[in-house]
């Protein structure tokens, strides 16, 4: 019996086992924690990284300069409150846009809020249109023009803002980066393959601004009633879009005519800019702005004159003194590419100060809400002269301007 004692631990362990109740695992979701391999790799990437380096940019010292210090102190016409662009080159639509919500309260005392992504929807899907007809030989980006707005809106209509947001659920602002890289890719194998149905092209087109900006309405309803996107611009909103005309001064060709401006946004090549000396493009934004008109100008916005925390836009004299700002240089910048088609805007307001006018600019970019007054920057009248390009105004603003053009 010497193994008799253990054989009755064992019947014994036997037997508790048997009593215990029977173990049900459940099943639990949690985040692994890999605190040891986590801090491997984040010692490896600190070990690889090279410490950067920091960066500086060039700007005019603008503590020398006596701009206006509040809002209040310029004379503004009604404008609807400044709107984000987001992370996008949509800058041609949000500030036009806002230009004719302007023009709406003017002309009718309406306070409407409209969309900027059903307009900028259907331009996508002319820009793709083109690009087939075209056979890839065209300009397709982000950016557009101001008269992008009316070729749209005439041939769509447009529709109230609440109608289509074109975001996303809890989506803070908008981004377009993968909706541009997407559509992009997509254009460029349409051309490395010679697909060009146009009709495929636009259905997938619209398949893709469809999943990251919604299907644009068909229909609205305001005040109890339905109107198509035509409809609402005809009945609603009353706006006569041959009414507006957009000037240009560029001296490389004859004024008091129309003429192309030649920048990679305008891919559909417009003629429609009515080009004058610079003079009377500056007059005409004085004229305009004191009538109590606002504008829409577009031009360019990379210069170390302009900073979003100091929001104001100027031009340093180490660029050029103030009476040497004319056509020839302005023409001069234009040409070798240091004033570019960069940026649209609104001009909603102006303030005389030591003889000068300052201008108050409606801004959708981000810099601008980076100062005192967020949304707006302060556009001193040189820097206006010396690097915008291009305004869209009401034809009642400018008679002289109008008489030119019937002739």
């Amino acid at each position: 019996m010497k193994y008799g004692k253990y054989a009755l631990v064992l019947l014994f362990a036997i037997n508790a086992f048997a009593q215990q109740p029977e173990r049900r695992d459940r099943v639990i979701f949690i985040e692994p924690q890999k605190d040891f391999f986590d801090s491997i790799q984040t010692s490896l990437a600190q070990f690889y990284k090279k410490e950067p380096t920091p960066q500086k940019q060039m700007y005019v010292d603008f503590s020398a300069f006596n701009p206006p210090k509040e809002m209040s102190e310029f004379t503004s016409q009604w404008h609807t409150p400044p709107v984000s662009q987001g992370y996008s080159g949509m800058c041609w639509c949000f500030s036009t846009t806002s230009f004719f919500e302007s023009e709406i309260y003017r002309l009718s005392k309406q306070k409407v809020k409209l969309s900027e992504l059903y307009t900028v929807y259907w331009e996508y899907v002319e820009k793709a249109r083109g690009f087939v007809n075209a056979r890839g030989k065209q300009e397709f980006g982000e950016g557009s023009e101001c008269d992008a707005v009316v070729r749209v809106w005439k041939k769509y209509g447009i529709v109230p803002a609440e109608s289509y947001k074109g975001l996303k659920d809890g989506q803070p602002f908008h981004d377009h980066r993968a909706l541009f890289g997407e559509l992009s890719a997509y254009l460029q194998s349409v051309k490395a393959t010679n697909a060009w149905n146009e009709d495929a092209v636009e259905a997938t087109v619209k398949a893709i601004l469809n999943h990251y900006l919604g299907e644009p309405p068909t229909v609205v309803t305001v005040n109890g009633k339905n109107y198509s996107p035509k409809e609402y611009l005809a009945k609603v909103l009353k706006l006569n879009l041959d009414d507006y005309i957009q000037l240009t001064s560029l001296s490389d060709r004859n004024y008091y005519e129309y003429t192309e401006y030649d920048v990679p946004d305008n891919w559909w090549h417009s003629k429609a800019y009515f080009n004058v000396p610079l003079d009377d493009f500056m007059n005409s934004i004085k004229q305009s702005i004191r009538s109590g008109y606002s504008i829409v100008i577009g031009g360019d916005v990379t210069e170390p004159g302009i900073y979003g925390k100091a929001g104001i836009a100027v031009v340093p004299t180490f660029d050029i003194p103030p009476s040497y700002i004319d056509e020839h240089s302005q023409i001069f910048r234009f040409k070798n590419g240091t004033t570019g088609d960069d940026h649209g805007i609104h001009l909603v307001g102006y303030a005389e100060k030591d003889g000068k006018d300052w201008y108050l600019i409606k801004d959708s970019g981000a810099g601008s809400r980076d100062n005192s007054h967020p949304g707006y920057y302060f556009y001193h009248e040189d820097f206006v002269k010396l690097k915008m390009l291009t305004l869209m105004v009401h034809k009642s603003a400018l008679p002289e301007i109008v008489k030119r053009i019937e002739k």
